[in-house]
C-alpha cells in the first residue's frame, strides 16, 4: 500500500512539473493561432497602459527644455 502511495505521489509531482494538466489552446491550428494572436495583442496593449500609468509616455519636466509632450 505504501508503495502505491509513493508511486502516486511521485507521479503527481512529475506531472506538476511538466506544465498544465489541460491544454490552454485548441488543437485546431486556426483556432490556436487566433488565440495566440489575441494573447500577444493583449500583452502589447498592457505595455502601453503600463507606461501611461507611470507617466513614462511623456518627457520629463526636469529637462532643460521646457516642452510638454502631451500638448501639441
Amino acid at each position: 500500500m505504501n508503495r502505491y502511495f509513493i508511486l502516486a505521489a511521485l507521479g503527481l509531482a512529475s506531472m506538476g512539473s511538466t506544465g498544465c494538466l489541460f491544454n490552454a489552446y485548441s488543437s485546431n491550428p486556426t483556432m490556436r493561432m487566433r488565440a495566440l494572436l489575441n494573447q500577444s495583442e493583449d500583452l502589447r496593449q498592457v505595455e502601453q497602459e503600463w507606461s501611461r500609468f507611470w507617466f513614462t509616455d511623456h518627457p520629463s519636466h526636469l529637462t532643460p527644455e521646457r516642452i510638454d509632450g502631451g500638448i501639441q
